[in-house]
């Protein structure tokens, strides 16, 4: 496409079809942006109704008449085994029936967009009257919305990219550009962990944890678009850039929960490097680690395929340092 831009001959053609080709890319990703975040709603979001069975069987009824579909159900025996599923991130909250009446165990620190809108949920089920709500596995005081957790993530997955770019346009040796994939994968988890957590306050676990949680993102991430631009060239840097961020960022639910986006495309963010990013780290930040498996397999996954790739792929993009000139010729002497 370049190739055939470059060869068109008057300016005021050029400028006019470039102009047309960035308001196509516009109309494609403001929906591809804007869509996720506009329709977010319950979509079999996993909760648990934990106590008596009489009891559990007819408030389970009620949650799934009040929203069909909005909800994927866990009967429990009782209120220690909810909190149990909602520390082991198996479910997002649950509603615990006891003597009293029906008290919402809730997790903000796995998506405080859910604890609200659950909150929401069992007013509405309780008629009006108040219903007590525990936090049992709260945000972080210094983030309870989660904002920045999600807007902190995001400068990551940006950085990523293009040092997965730069690394790919302007260093030709393959060991040169393996070197700086994993020195900058070693920095970014250090540096986004001082940051998050010793700096900003939005994470609340394990400082080495979340760095190497990070670390492990940033080289699947960087990974992924280097390893792509290796074996495609500039083709595969555009791929790269779309799962890594173009497409990757909306469909993460980093700030929201993949359950809340219209399916199947909820589903799709998590398998790839942002969405399973941001899952890896609520875990590490806030659950001790629970519900970690598949996250930290996705991303495992994508920084194996992406150092393999720049191992087997074309040296450069571009005219990479460390290689000769394309052109480049004895020089002659003259006597």
């Amino acid at each position: 496409m370049p190739a055939r831009l470059s060869r068109i001959r008057s300016p005021w053609l050029l400028a006019a079809l470039l102009a047309s080709l960035a308001v196509v890319v516009q109309a494609l990703l403001v929906p591809l942006f804007a869509a996720p975040a506009a329709h977010l709603a319950p979509r079999d979001l996993p909760v648990a109704v934990a106590g008596p069975p009489p009891a559990t069987a007819e408030l389970a009824d009620r949650l799934a008449a009040a929203r069909p579909g909005g909800f994927a159900v866990t009967t429990l025996p009782d209120g220690a085994a909810a909190d149990r599923a909602l520390r082991d991130r198996e479910v997002y909250a649950a509603f615990v029936v006891g003597p009293d009446g029906v008290a919402l165990h809730t997790a903000p620190a796995a998506s405080p967009t859910v604890a609200a809108l659950l909150t929401e949920a069992a007013a509405q089920l309780s008629a009006g009257r108040p219903v007590p709500v525990v936090q049992l596995v709260p945000a972080d005081p210094d983030d309870p919305r989660g904002a920045g957790f999600a807007a902190g993530f995001l400068p990551l997955a940006l950085t990523s990219m293009l040092a997965g770019a730069l690394l790919t346009v302007l260093v030709a040796r393959r060991g040169a550009r393996l070197a700086g994939l994993l020195g900058y994968a070693v920095l970014a988890g250090l540096v986004g962990a001082a940051v998050l957590h010793g700096w900003l306050g939005v994470l609340d676990g394990d400082v080495w944890l979340e760095a190497a949680v990070m670390g492990l993102f940033a080289l699947a991430a960087a990974g992924t678009v280097a390893g792509l631009g290796a074996l495609l060239g500039g083709a595969g840097l555009g791929l790269g850039a779309l799962l890594v961020f173009l497409v990757g960022n909306p469909l993460s639910a980093v700030g929201a929960a993949p359950e809340l986006l219209p399916q199947p495309w909820g589903t799709v963010g998590q398998f790839l490097p942002v969405g399973a990013g941001g899952t890896l780290l609520r875990s590490a930040a806030f659950f001790d680690g629970a519900g970690a498996g598949r996250p930290l397999t996705v991303l495992a996954g994508y920084a194996l395929v992406g150092l393999a790739l720049v191992l087997v792929g074309r040296r450069t993009v571009g005219t990479g340092v460390g290689s000769p000139a394309p052109d480049a010729r004895p020089a002659e002497v003259t006597v």
